[in-house]
């Protein structure tokens, strides 16, 4: 057994880093400085998308982008379950509905033949999930999203640096959200932003965030002289800090790197589990690359003499930090108080019931690697039928 515990992710932070943040913390701009704008054009280069807004955190940059959808009141959002609450409560926050559609059991990502069958004319939008880091069947689903004029909001928490037919997630779709919490693919401590293409999406997300608030003298109706400001919407104090952005432009000059170095690990895991049949590892589909978030194994109960539970925590007792991505959120207690029902999506039910989040982060030793690998064999063989 390990001596010490090994958590399912964490951060990388080296010199460049820390000196990155300290020279802000020397410098005259703490809050809403230049280096916000720096790291959005660094994302919006990276991902090739024209604009990025940066955000505290990716829940607000998902809010922010439901409200430059204009979604609102009696509009229908179409999400997965297999995902983080704030996939669906951004939806909530805008006064809008959340409409949850089933998975691919291949991908673990929502399935547009699901979506298909739950558009209706109130539908507004889709906010697919790149889950795990695994890109979403984006073709089917803007074919949908074009033959329903519905707007795409890509939730790609999990997915900087992945692609889709060899092109970056970012840029391909109305908005794309990408996280920066630490156990993200980089960080800026908490933080999150949205790429898009359109001006007029940028335009209101720069505004949403600063509390709906307006310096531009084309936007003003009246103008008192050069201190004159004007609040013409309801927004949020939803901005990042230099301090945050400097950590993040440090940070994604290691970017690929880090996805190389999950690839590596991602390929040792894959090749330790081949030869065990309790176990399916992960699939992708041929058409994407993913820059792998999570490392998802699902258990095959029915060979198992011991449960899921059972496996997660002999895990955690062996110091291997493993986790579980995700509890449906359909089933969480506040969305089952607004009528969702369990046992409405039973695909997404059935995964839950059978995966478990392996480590996966780019400071991960080889032996760390060997150890996580030693200890899924161990508690499996041990858990034989």
């Amino acid at each position: 057994m390990r001596e010490s515990y090994l958590p399912y992710g964490k951060q990388y932070i080296d010199e460049a880093d820390i000196e990155a943040v300290v020279n802000i913390l020397k410098s005259d701009y703490l809050t809403t400085g230049p280096v916000i704008q720096q790291f959005e054009v660094k994302v919006a280069n990276y991902v090739g998308a024209q604009y990025a807004v940066a955000f505290a955190n990716g829940t607000a940059a998902l809010h922010g982008a439901c409200f430059a959808a204009g979604i609102c009141e009696g509009d229908e959002v179409i999400t997965t379950p297999i995902t983080f609450a704030a996939s669906a409560n951004c939806v909530l926050y805008q006064g809008g509905t959340v409409v949850f559609a089933d998975i691919d059991q291949q991908t673990y990502n929502i399935d547009p033949q699901e979506i298909e069958k739950k558009i209706t004319a109130n539908t507004k939008a889709i906010i697919p999930v790149h889950f795990t880091g695994q890109p979403v069947q984006l073709d089917a689903i803007h074919r949908l999203a074009k033959e329903h004029n519905l707007i795409v909001i890509e939730d790609a928490a999990h997915a900087l640096g992945a692609t889709f037919k060899d092109e970056k997630i970012g840029a391909l779709s109305d908005m794309t959200m990408f996280s920066f919490h630490p156990v993200k693919h980089i960080t800026t401590g908490e933080g999150g932003i949205i790429t898009t293409n359109s001006k007029k999406y940028y335009d209101k997300l720069i505004q949403f965030r600063a509390h709906g608030i307006t310096r531009n003298a084309e936007l003003l109706t009246e103008n008192h002289g050069p201190w004159y400001y004007d609040m013409q919407m309801l927004g949020y104090n939803y901005r990042m800090t230099d301090i945050q952005a400097a950590l993040g432009c440090s940070q994604i000059t290691k970017l690929d790197n880090f996805i190389k170095r999950r690839k590596e690990i991602v390929a040792a895991y894959n090749i330790a589990f081949n030869d065990l049949q309790e176990i399916q590892t992960p699939y992708q589909l041929p058409e994407t690359d993913s820059s792998w978030h999570l490392y998802i194994i699902k258990l095959h109960l029915d060979m198992l003499n011991i449960s899921r539970k059972e496996v997660f925590e002999k895990l955690r007792e062996l110091n291997i930090g493993v986790n579980v991505h995700y509890i449906p959120v359909h089933t969480l207690a506040y969305y089952q108080q607004l009528g969702f029902e369990k046992g409405s999506l039973p695909k997404a039910e059935q995964l839950y019931e059978e995966i478990i989040s392996l480590p996966l982060f780019p400071l991960m030793q080889d032996q760390d690697i060997q150890d996580v690998i030693d200890a899924v064999k161990s508690v499996i063989k041990r858990g034989r039928k």
